[in-house]
């Protein structure tokens, strides 16, 4: 065990500026309550909560409504059938579920809303609306269902979620949310996790914008569009459903898998000040941090869920008000201040074990063209690839069993890397996506698309 192991308490000055950001979110943001959590490692940092309403003060046992941080809990279901290859990713919804008027749209596309769906259903307010007034599932892409062309553009649709809610029951064979409480939320032990409310829980409530004025707000079932919204939930489940999609569990979804969720999949759509989208996550950067999470709202509520791989930090805040709390914005904050104060200890280095196999003949500088690259291999069993200079792609690469190696960051992320070697094992060029890497520029001895001039390099003449 490390004896320089991290210390899971933070500083009283850390802990100070966690607790004035949400006194201001709620002060400002006039919320009756908000309640807040910081985690790194899984392990819960600091816990918050500001009310101002007797009878609602929260702590994490408490249950708020989450809205569309529901989409991230149906996007891991959608996961595990790719997983389990009862679908693809790439395969059209029709497929599996016909005659939804969305045939041609893929899995991937509704997953990351690029589907061109349209952001709302036709009709009522779906999340106001008592449940004669909701849409059926025939309904809820109505006569015109497409605002852009599939594939084109990332356009928010809470219809598409409802898509893939039905998918899941449509291969499953059972309701949405029974799905997920067997699948997910048993697993992962999110036991205060659910489609209804469940005591303790807060009142949702509408604030008056001029005046400071409460009224609640109806707490409608949402139906067929459950899988859009529907949960409740506390700061301290969402804590460990935030360290599960860092880090996976294998009884729901692979660490391999939560990365591909976490891994954007569309640029922000025109004209917005987001990230883009992953797979049922949102992304965000900003001050050269990059974070994904969700955030999520529904009348009475508001909700944000964040992590930030690079810092192992998570946060999630909640608070009972329909708006004037900008929840993900908040959780944001929470991690940056985290971030900054305390940043996180480096895991220790550790040379490679004496049972390892290490290929050093590959270590060292290759030359794509006439442009250096170091190869450095790391005792993880990944390696790097980067420029010797200040300019050139450089990523990371996880060995694979039979000796090749995939990337995971930048340019060549899912390019295979390979060593061709020759006749007597020794290593000829490096194969990565097609580009030839020599241990000269432009070797002769090794397949140099285009070939190598005989006469070789000289001055002028």
């Amino acid at each position: 065990m490390d004896a320089l192991a991290e210390d899971l308490e933070l500083l009283p000055s850390t802990r100070r500026a966690l607790r004035h950001r949400l006194a201001v979110a709620q002060s400002e943001g006039r919320s009756p309550s908000l309640v807040a959590a910081v985690s790194r490692g899984g392990e819960v940092l600091w816990e918050g909560s500001r009310t101002s309403v007797e009878g609602h003060g929260p702590d994490g046992d408490v249950q708020y409504r989450i809205g569309s941080i529901t989409k991230t809990f149906t996007a891991v279901l959608v996961m595990r059938l790719r997983d389990e290859g009862l679908l693809d990713l790439s395969d059209p919804l029709g497929r599996h579920l016909p005659g939804t008027g969305a045939d041609e749209v893929t899995v991937a596309q509704l997953l990351a809303h690029t589907g061109g769906l349209a952001a709302e259903t036709p009709g009522q307010w779906w999340e106001r609306s008592s449940a004669e007034l909701r849409p059926g599932l025939a309904e809820v892409l109505g006569e015109e269902p497409f605002k852009h062309a599939p594939g084109r553009v990332h356009h928010y649709s809470n219809p598409g979620y409802t898509l893939l809610g039905s998918l899941v029951e449509a291969l499953r064979g059972k309701p949405w949310e029974d799905v997920l409480r067997a699948e997910v939320l048993e697993p992962l032990g999110l036991d205060r996790t659910s489609g209804a409310p469940r005591a303790p829980h807060a009142g949702g409530w509408a604030v008056h914008p001029w005046a400071d004025l409460m009224m609640p707000e109806p707490a409608e079932d949402l139906g067929v569009m459950a899988a859009a919204g529907q949960l409740w939930s506390t700061t301290g489940d969402l804590t460990r459903f935030a360290a599960f999609l860092l880090r996976g569990d294998e009884r729901v979804l692979s660490a391999e898998s939560v990365r591909e969720m976490r891994a954007q999949a569309a640029p922000a759509a025109p004209g917005s000040s987001d990230g883009g989208y992953a797979l049922g996550l949102q992304v965000n950067v900003s001050d050269g941090r990059r974070l994904v999470g969700h955030g999520g709202s529904l009348p009475g509520f508001v909700a944000g869920l964040w992590l930030s791989e690079e810092e192992d930090l998570t946060a999630v805040v909640l608070a009972n008000c329909t708006s004037g709390v900008l929840a993900s914005a908040v959780a944001m904050d929470l991690i940056a201040i985290v971030a900054e104060a305390e940043p996180r200890f480096p895991e220790p280095w550790r040379p490679f074990r004496e049972t390892d196999r290490v290929p050093l003949e590959l270590a060292g500088i290759w030359y794509w063209g006439t442009a250096a690259h170091v190869l450095r291999l790391r005792a993880d069993g990944s390696l790097e690839l980067g420029p010797a200079g200040v300019t050139g792609r450089a990523a990371r690469f996880r060995g694979e069993p039979d000796g090749s190696w995939t990337g995971l960051t930048g340019y060549y992320a899912g390019e295979t890397l390979r060593a061709v070697r020759r006749d007597d094992g020794s290593p000829s060029h490096l194969d990565l996506g097609s580009f030839v890497f020599t241990r000269e520029p432009y070797d002769p001895e090794a397949p140099v698309p285009g070939g190598v001039d005989p006469q070789g390099w000289r001055g002028i003449g």
